[in-house]
Parts: structure tokens; C-alpha cells; sequence
């Protein structure tokens, strides 16, 4: 099934959502698979994505007109899709610079490829400058690390929540006061643990 997602950054009437949902519609995206956003692409509260996300199944296709209606910076775009990835979901990029994206073939993919290996670098290179942050506190005789920011009760609430198709995220994030990138940090969309989570519950 095919599953749109607009969004336009403003609601004061200078901007409207008719060019993204007509170019959905036209991509065979049926009207009421649409999902939509009247917010800045940095704000965590996105209920029209909190709900697309939701509504994701396997072997379903996201499909947007831009890239940026999706993620707020690279890496976040990157963990996002990768998410879907890992479901079984596709993603299609309608126009704009990110338009050759198509995760369902393998063109598409190589090119996700790459943006996906650039956030890898970058990750890398916040890790490699963590430890030699952490090597020179060492050498003083101070000792770090970055902490978890949720308990292993929390991480088990946000698995069986998530779960839950009635579930809304930005008041899921709000009940525990985290934001939704570190939610995700810890679950997949469906739930299941990702890396973080399974190192709070002591699984790897």
C-alpha cells in the first residue's frame, strides 16, 4: 500500500498543502492514505507523522514529495529510513534533489546508500572525538560516559505503548520527557528494541 506524507512549515495561510497532496494523489496515493503536518520540520510534536508512522506496515511504501518534508537534518532522515528499512518499508521521493530516491529498487537504494554512509562518517567522527574526549578526562583522573536516558521500566513501557496502534507518539515522548529522536534511539516504530534499549535491558 502506498502511504503519503505532507507537511508545510507555516499555518498562517502562506503556505498550503494543495501542490504536495495533488502531486501524492497523482503518484497514486489515495487521498485518505495522506497524512499531514502545518509545522516546522524541527519541532519533535508532529502528530500527522506520529500517525503515518503508525499506520506503516510491511511490503507499505511512504511516499513524499521532498525529502525534507520527512527529516529534520541527515542523520535523522537516515535512522528514520533505516527504521523502515529494517520493517520491510519502502520509501519514495517525488521531487527535489533527494527524487532518484527509491528504496523498493536497487538504484534507489544505492543512492540512500550513500547519504546513509556520509551520517555514518559523521557518527563516527562525533565517536572518535567522544573517546579521545573521554582518554584526556581519563588522564586528569576523571571518569565519563554518556548515560542512558531512560530506565529499564521506561524502555519496557515504550515496547508494549508502541505496540499499540492508538498510541501517539508526542504524547508518549511527553509523558516521559524525552524527545522523539531518543525514543527512537530506543524502539523501532513497531516497538521492537533497537540498539540503545537493548543494552538498557542488558541484552547484548
Amino acid at each position: 500500500m502506498l502511504i503519503g506524507y505532507i507537511r508545510i512549515s507555516k499555518s498562517d495561510g502562506s503556505q498550503v498543502l494543495d501542490l504536495q497532496r495533488d502531486a501524492l494523489i497523482n503518484a497514486g496515493v489515495s487521498p485518505e492514505h495522506i497524512y499531514e503536518d502545518e509545522t516546522s520540520g524541527k519541532r519533535d510534536k508532529r502528530l500527522g507523522l506520529d500517525a503515518c508512522i503508525k499506520a506503516l506496515r510491511k511490503d507499505d511504501i511512504l511516499v513524499v514529495w521532498k525529502l525534507d518534508r520527512l527529516g529534520r537534518d541527515l542523520r535523522h532522515l537516515v535512522n528514520t529510513v533505516q527504521s523502515f528499512s529494517e520493517l520491510g518499508i519502502g520509501l519514495k521521493v517525488l521531487t527535489g534533489k533527494g527524487a532518484n530516491i527509491d528504496t523498493t529498487t536497487a538504484g534507489g537504494k544505492f543512492i540512500f546508500g550513500i547519504f546513509a554512509a556520509l551520517a555514518e562518517y559523521e557518527r563516527e567522527l562525533i565517536v572518535e572525538r567522544t573517546k579521545a574526549g573521554l582518554e584526556s578526562a581519563r588522564a586528569r583522573g576523571r571518569k565519563g560516559g554518556r548515560k542512558f536516558a531512560l530506565t529499564k521500566v521506561q524502555v519496557r513501557l515504550l515496547e508494549s505503548a508502541m505496540v499499540k496502534k492508538e498510541t501517539t507518539v508526542s504524547e508518549l515522548c511527553s509523558e516521559l520527557g524525552i524527545t522523539r529522536a531518543t525514543l527512537y534511539r530506543y524502539v523501532n516504530p513497531n516497538g521492537t528494541l533497537r540498539e540503545y534499549g537493548k543494552r538498557v535491558l542488558d541484552l547484548q
